[in-house]
Formats: C-alpha cells, sequence, structure tokens
C-alpha cells in the first residue's frame, strides 16, 4: 500500500540530525533544541519546515500551495477529554475503509495513546521512542543513526492493517513537554503527504496540540463534545483558540456524543459558532465493545453510533 522511498530519508535526516525548527517551543524546549544544533527563528517563531517545494509557511503560520494540489485530505479531531474523540476517529476509519475511499493514515497524536486499541492494533514502538533512542546514541555517526532510523520505522513505527496504516506519536521518556516529539509528528506528517487519499488525526485532548500547533493545514477539523454544557462551551474555545492562531483550516465542525437530542443545548451550540455536523447517541453496543476492549471496527453495521458516524461522513466525504 505504502510507496515510501521518498519519504524515509527526510524523516531520518530529521531525527539523525535534528534539523527542525522551534515551533512556538517553551523555553527549555527551545534551549534543549538548541544544545542539539536545532536551528531556531526567533524572528517567525511559527514557523516550521517542509522539504516539498510547494509547501511554503505563510506569514499567519499556515500553508500556502503552490500550484501543486495537496494529495491527502486532513481529518482532525480535536476536544476536551472524555467526549469520545479516539472513537469518533476509528469511526471514520471503519467508514472510509468500509467504502474503500481510499488510502487512510491513522495518526494518533496524543502522547497517551489509545487509537491503536480502539483499532484492534498492537503497539510495539513510537515515533517518541525512536526519538529518545537516537538522542541516547551519542557515540553513533549519522549513518549508523539513519539506519536504525530507517529500520525501525519502516518495521515498527508505521503499522499497517488493512485499508489502512497507522503511525503513533507516543509518550515521552523523559521529563518535560513534547515540542520535539510534535515536530517530528509534524514533519512525518507531511513527508508521508502523497501515500495517502485520507490522514485521520486523533489530537490530545485540550488546547496543547493547537497552541503547539501539532494541527495544521487542515482539510475538515471535527470538534468533539460529550451532551454537557461544560463539553459544549470547550469545543467553542478550542474554535476560538484555533482562529486566533490562523490556522489554514478549510472547514469546521461540531460533533455531539452520547446525546439524542440537542434542545437543551442550541443555544450553548450556536455560541461556538461551529456548524452542528451530527450527533452520535448513546450506544450499548459501543459500551460493550468498550468495556472488553474489542476493536471498534468490528462493532456491526447497525450500531447507533456506526450508522450516525456513517451519515456524518456522508456530508464531509
Amino acid at each position: 500500500m505504502l510507496g515510501i522511498g521518498h519519504a524515509i530519508p527526510s524523516f531520518v535526516h530529521l531525527t539523525a540530525r535534528f534539523p527542525v525548527y522551534a515551533s512556538r517551543s517553551c523555553f527549555s524546549c527551545s534551549a534543549f533544541l538548541s544544545s542539539q544544533n536545532v536551528e531556531i527563528n526567533d524572528k517567525i517563531k511559527r514557523k516550521h519546515i517542509y522539504d516539498r517545494e510547494w509547501l511554503t509557511p505563510g506569514l499567519s503560520g499556515g500553508l500556502k500551495k503552490k500550484g501543486v494540489k495537496k494529495m491527502a485530505k486532513h481529518i482532525a479531531l480535536a476536544g476536551k477529554g472524555g467526549t469520545g474523540k479516539t472513537t469518533v476517529a476509528s469511526l471514520i476509519i471503519k467508514n472510509l475503509v468500509a467504502g474503500n475511499k481510499g488510502r487512510v493514515l491513522a495518526v494518533d497524536a496524543d502522547p497517551n495513546a489509545t487509537l491503536h486499541e480502539a483499532l484492534g492494533m498492537e503497539l510495539t514502538c513510537t515515533l517518541s521512542d525512536i526519538v529518545e533512542t537516537v538522542k541516547e546514541q551519542k557515540s553513533a555517526d549519522d549513518s549508523d543513526r539513519e539506519g536504525y532510523i530507517k529500520t525501525k520505522f519502516t518495521e515498527e513505527a508505521l503499522i499497517r492493517s488493512d485499508g489502512y496504516d497507522l503511525l503513533v506519536m507516543g509518550p515521552s521518556r523523559q521529563a518535560g513537554c513534547y515540542c520535539f516529539p510534535n515536530a517530528v509528528l509534524k514533519n512525518c506528517i507531511i513527508q508521508l503527504e502523497n501515500d495517502y487519499d485520507y490522514m485521520v488525526i486523533d489530537n490530545e485532548a485540550g488546547l496543547e496540540h493547537i497552541s503547539r500547533g501539532t494541527i495544521q493545514d487542515v482539510d475538515t477539523m471535527l470538534v468533539i463534545s460529550d451532551g454537557s454544557v461544560k463539553g459544549v462551551r470547550a469545543a467553542g474555545r478550542i474554535y476560538e483558540l484555533a482562529k486566533s492562531l490562523a490556522f489554514d483550516i478549510g472547514e469546521a465542525y461540531l460533533i455531539i456524543t452520547k446525546i439524542n437530542e440537542t434542545a437543551l443545548l442550541q443555544k450553548e451550540i450556536e455560541a461556538t459558532g461551529l456548524e452542528l455536523l451530527g450527533i452520535i447517541p448513546y450506544d450499548t453496543q459501543l459500551t460493550e465493545y468498550d468495556l472488553y476492549g474489542k476493536p471498534l471496527l468490528d462493532l456491526p453495521e447497525d450500531s447507533p453510533a456506526v450508522k450516525a458516524v456513517r451519515e456524518i461522513c456522508d456530508k464531509i466525504f
């Protein structure tokens, strides 16, 4: 499925020699990256490195295209914790695979990785694992690091399955923030761009991934809320933050989970500025699958959650 030959060299170069631009980094991260010979642009803190000729960082931090159409459609999920982002991401992937919509890359950008469990996949290696191991190989030369990275990335970090592949950022093995793993993940997404038709990106709960710029150049942003006032208000704050950072977002929608109707939340929904794309009702079958750790891809087609996500996907694909 994956023609990755052109993608690996830039990823290897990125991690082995640390040629990354700091993007909205905290002070400690900027200091660390500087110590690793990482170039930092002090004038444009939101600048990113993109090796493709047709991508250049815009003045607002978003990607500007130079006449070549981006291949993969980016679907990014955001929301507060416990709203069902990973569940929705899994069911979107199920819909894309079942409908033979094209090549799909599932991206788990949450340090507390759970997307692989929802998909029923075994996780043995993450991007963070590779980054930390390479950082520890102080005596290794670039060629040794490149060989290690290429092997780990192609054989373990990029997990292949029927109809889709999975890439997981994973948790850091050291104390501190996730600026560097996030930078690696962003560059990996760019390097794999032309190998897929869809990228479904399951992000960390809250606002951190947005302020760090983990999700950029998004075709469809799905902000997930549960059926509570707090959840809907959190969705509104996430959307406002994304707009304030001037990300290149094609369209943004609200999805509300674990609810059957939204009449009591209508004013709160309108206050978010987001169009309500759909609701996903409470589903006893889904609850059972979660309870016993069954892959959500195996949910039957008559599952209320599966049917609701199918209707949502029909609107955006």
